[in-house]
């Protein structure tokens, strides 16, 4: 398993748009991939699941992997993150 705590830069948060970036990246990768906020984790393979987590900018979050490419999976996510979500 391969953790990072990252912190949402971008004002709107997860929401739509950028939820969708992060879900399409996370379906890029074979790991089981999960979203942690507090004490929710939710798949981060799921729009409904991450949309639930009502994620805003300047939150702290947890991304989690746990399979044959976790750290790529977990560093790619964290990359995406820190780009503000540029495609």
């Amino acid at each position: 398993m391969f953790v990072k705590e990252i912190t949402i830069q971008n004002q709107v948060g997860l929401h739509a748009r950028p939820a969708t970036f992060f879900i399409q990246k996370a379906n890029e990768f074979k790991s089981s991939i999960w979203i942690e906020k507090e004490e929710r984790r939710v798949n981060a393979k799921s729009l409904l699941g991450v949309l639930s987590l009502g994620i805003i900018g300047g939150t702290s979050v947890k991304i989690i992997a746990d399979g044959v490419d976790e750290e790529a999976a977990v560093n790619g996510l964290v990359e995406l993150v820190n780009s503000g979500f540029a495609d």
